[in-house]
């Protein structure tokens, strides 16, 4: 299922122009395509979650997989663009119903710490894999085939994955389910601050710092996430209980993952520009100058449980996302020096960015109870969907304040290659502040959960935890 979510927009993405000129769609509607599923998706996955673990992971995803198959099917009658973002939305609920209950059901099927690693890290490298194939698959599947094919293949998919779930997977215990009552203002006010938290990134880098709309979105974001933990913190069955938040592993592993996902979005987006617009590099120029972090990021798998096993889990944790932290600083300082930075930079964010995700997953449902683990993984995705986000937010508002004109358009004068690499630093070290701050915190809080002690192993760490 994490293949078919990553691989689903990175696919789809290279047929936009097809789809903008069959549909007669505009640029706006075009974002919204490929938008809507994300927003829909990062807006869910802590109610879906939370559903998940009273009324059982495996039932959860199989519902999932029949909306994601009927999704995908409903795309051969589609003549409209907005009918198409209506079937993407579908889709993202499908994902949200789907991605938390995969990662909860494969961390429960294991107790040996080494083997939840090796899960957790399995399932990465194949969610991986189709984000770094999507393009390419998507280019030859257009040579021959309508667009449409690049959704309607998700069905045979849904129907495999669900004849898989039902033959492979035992149905969940009672005992690693709970039944309180499900907190519907809190689901309400929680979705709601997250679609503002995605929604608010893109209208800062489409309308600008000078538009009411992004600055409305955000502020309504941190009011929503204000409201949010007024309320769980009052009411009697909390959708998302704050005491388990502030469990050390927990709070640690999450503030890992925002880490990551803070420093990767701002890194991604900047290497983008500077390549193709400030570098002036063919698309496929810029596409092969990105390949470091690709094959880093599909590589280094196998070697996240040895590093595991030899270092320890916290101290791993630190390492990885240590390495995310350094790369960033390295691309803000040096990158304007010639792409062997970028190069660097790059893979060092890509290796830190796999052990850190891996590792911060295992530490955040290990400890978590075994009723919560569900809404644990939905907590670690939306962690770096949101911050992820921010990066881009922060990135894209220096610029829009440095760079004078149009930075879409090509052969930058010297000025505009200046301010942007003036922006570069600017932002890449605030980012790289930001990061490096979660960092040290984390690392402060889990190392004190073990009174000092941060390669102990996170099974006998779960123990070591305040009662919830």
């Amino acid at each position: 299922m994490f293949l078919f979510e990553m691989l689903d927009n990175s696919i789809l993405n290279v047929a936009l122009p097809t789809i903008g000129r069959e549909l007669h769609a505009s640029t706006i509607t075009l974002q919204w395509v490929t938008g809507a599923y994300g927003v829909v998706f990062g807006g869910l996955m802590l109610v879906f979650g939370a559903i998940a673990d009273r009324f059982g992971r495996r039932r959860i995803m199989l519902i999932g997989l029949v909306l994601l198959g009927v999704a995908s099917l409903a795309t051969a009658f589609v003549t409209t663009a907005e009918q198409l973002i209506a079937v993407r939305a579908v889709m993202g609920v499908a994902a949200a119903m789907t991605t938390p209950g995969s990662m909860a059901l494969a961390f429960r099927l294991f107790e040996e710490e080494s083997l939840r690693v090796r899960a957790i890290a399995i399932i990465s490298t194949v969610g991986l894999v189709g984000l770094a194939i999507g393009p390419t698959v998507g280019g030859f599947v257009l040579a021959v085939a309508p667009w449409q094919v690049l959704l309607l293949v998700n069905v045979p998919i849904a129907v495999l994955a669900m004849t898989g779930v039902r033959v492979g997977v035992a149905a969940d215990e009672a005992a690693d389910l709970h039944r309180d009552p499900v907190d519907v203002l809190g689901a309400v006010l929680g979705t709601a601050t997250i679609a503002l938290a995605l929604v608010a990134p893109t209208l800062f880098v489409n309308e600008g710092t000078g538009s009411w709309a992004p600055w409305t979105a955000a502020a309504a974001a941190v009011v929503g996430a204000i409201s949010f933990f007024l309320r769980q913190r009052s009411v009697r069955h909390p959708l998302l209980d704050p005491k388990l938040l502030a469990r050390p592993l927990v709070a640690g592993g999450l503030a890992y993952k925002a880490a990551a996902g803070l420093a990767t979005a701002g890194l991604g987006y900047l290497v983008t520009l500077q390549l193709q617009l400030d570098w002036g590099w063919t698309p496929a120029l810029a596409a092969i100058g990105m390949l470091p972090q690709v094959v880093v990021l599909l590589a280094a798998g196998p070697f996240i449980n040895p590093l595991v096993e030899r270092v320890g889990i916290g101290r791993a944790a630190w390492l990885g996302a240590a390495a995310v932290v350094f790369g960033l600083a390295i691309y803000s300082l040096l990158s304007r020096f010639g792409y062997v930075w970028v190069a660097i930079a790059l893979v060092l964010v890509a290796a830190g960015m796999r052990v850190a995700g891996v590792v911060a997953a295992v530490s955040v449902l290990g400890g978590l109870p075994k009723d919560r683990t569900s809404i644990g993984a939905a907590l670690t995705d939306t962690a770096t969907e949101v911050t992820s986000g921010v990066g881009i937010a922060v990135t894209g508002t220096i610029l829009a304040a440095l760079f004078t004109g149009n930075i879409a358009t090509a052969n930058w004068s010297s000025q505009q290659s200046a301010e942007f690499q003036e922006a570069v630093t600017i932002a890449g070290l605030g980012l790289t502040v930001m990061a490096a701050t979660l960092v040290g915190w984390a690392n402060l809080r889990t190392r004190s959960s073990a009174d000092g002690r941060e390669n102990t192993p996170v099974a006998d760490l779960i123990g070591k935890q305040p009662a919830a």
